[in-house]
């Protein structure tokens, strides 16, 4: 490197944003990810040790995964390049496989190749990859912001160990922004900065566990505020609310933030939590999910969860889907709320549930499905000759409407498929079978 060049990166260096400025060096300098880079465990042992293979680092934004990429960079001893999966095609790809292979041959040196965005490469790309990622002529690190279960095709996901990253932990980002404040090369502390407790506890709240957000967000605070007459720059929580506004919502309609908040919802249902599954509610709507299929789900939860604890919830439910059709949104929301709450704060029953498993699982086994002739149709040509429907008794001609009799067939003729709870009005219809005999006190045992 010549000294323009030196001069050149040592300018865009002091130039950068703190985030870049900031971004740690080494694995001890790293805040947050214990899980997968702590001491001892196996990630952070396969870097110190250089002895890596193929990952996926996947998270959201400002979690590390270009930290940790660079942090692997500055450990191998192999040629470390970098691709950016929106800017590279398939003859990049090619070069940096030519390129490697001359490498090996020449110096014995072997190539990790740093893909960023990897979900962002198509069919076409990853295939380019896969034979030299296979035959270890490629050790390639992929980051995605999107589920690679998703966006990475099967035989790449096989050949490479998928690294979860979390949402950085509120602690964690005061530490990222305390450091900050106090280093006087990389950071702020050539400033004389006071920063209120409420600004800071702000900034860590709505950067929602993204170092690079809380970062960009303190510099802008920093940098923006005038100092005072004794040159103290002072960041107030107002300033602090200024310089990060409202939090960034990520949500991905076709990917796992999309199942996983709609799970937490129904959770929350389940778990007759309105409070929860109307922030769960809030959270989709906001990140724009389709409201039909709230309200889809919701239908599913008012049979699947509530049944006939409180046969009403259905019908709740199917008015909420028909209503949100009718009126769209936003006035749907409301509609939407009022049977999320209405689930969640219903008596619980899965009886119904639970028995048509039951019965499926019992015919797939191999039960007979056989209708017993007393209950066939007698009706069609030929089928009284057959003896169809000799001998059933029509309940309407006994007293309360009911006489006792066989409707499963002989081999199941005491399986009990339905075990209605005392929650609810579900407990009346227990009694009832109670007391014609129809369920046996011990089916009812732990309910």
């Amino acid at each position: 490197m010549d000294l323009f060049s030196f001069q050149a990166e040592e300018s865009q260096q002091k130039l950068a944003p703190l985030a870049a400025r900031m971004r740690p060096r080494t694995l001890d300098e790293l805040v947050g990810q214990d899980a997968i880079v702590g001491p001892g465990k196996l990630l952070r042992r396969a870097i110190e040790a250089d002895q890596l293979s193929s990952i996926i680092l996947y998270g959201p934004p400002g979690t590390g995964k270009t930290t940790i990429a660079k942090i692997i960079a500055g450990h191998t001893k192999s040629y470390f390049h970098t691709l950016n999966a929106v800017t590279a095609g398939v003859s990049d790809i090619r070069q940096v496989v030519e390129e490697a292979k001359n490498r090996l041959a020449m110096y014995n040196q072997r190539t990790v190749l740093f893909v960023d965005e990897i979900h962002r490469f198509n069919k076409a790309q990853q295939d380019a990859l896969l034979p030299n990622v296979e035959d270890g002529l490629i050790i390639l690190i992929g980051a995605t912001t999107e589920n690679p279960f998703f966006e990475v095709n099967a035989a790449l996901l096989s050949r490479s160990q998928v690294f979860p990253l979390s949402l950085l932990a509120e602690d964690d980002l005061r530490q990222v922004a305390r450091q900050a404040l106090q280093d006087p090369e990389r950071g702020l502390g050539h400033f004389s900065v006071k920063m209120d407790e409420e600004a800071l506890d702000h900034l860590v709240r709505c950067a929602d566990g993204d170092a690079r957000r809380l970062l960009n967000a303190l510099e802008l605070a920093v940098l923006s505020t005038p100092p005072g007459d004794d040159g103290t720059i002072h960041v107030t929580l107002d300033v602090a609310a200024e310089s990060i506004q409202r939090r960034a919502v990520r949500y991905d309609k076709s990917g796992d933030q999309h199942y996983d908040t709609i799970s937490a919802f129904i959770k929350s249902i389940r778990g007759s939590d309105p409070d929860a599954a109307l922030f769960w509610l809030a959270r989709m709507i906001d990140a724009g999910e389709d409201p039909r299929f709230i309200a889809r789900r919701l239908v599913i939860s008012a049979s699947e969860d509530i049944g006939n604890a409180d046969p009403q919830a259905l019908q709740v439910a199917v008015a909420a889907f028909q209503a949100v059709e009718l009126i769209g949104m936003p006035e749907g929301r409301i509609v939407l709320a009022q049977a999320a709450a209405y689930l969640a704060s219903a008596p619980k029953s899965n009886a119904a549930y639970v028995g048509i498993g039951e019965a499926l699982e019992t015919i797939r086994q191999g039960a007979s499905v056989e209708v017993p002739l007393h209950l066939r149709d007698k009706h069609y040509k030929g089928a009284v000759q057959l003896g169809h429907g000799q001998g059933y008794l029509y309940p309407h001609d006994y007293p309360g409407n009911y006489v006792k009799q066989q409707y499963l067939p002989d081999a199941l003729r005491d399986a009990t498929f339905y075990r209605p709870t005392a929650n609810g009005y579900e407990k009346k219809i227990r009694e009832y079978l109670l007391s014609i005999g129809k369920l046996r006190r011990e089916d009812t045992d732990g309910n």
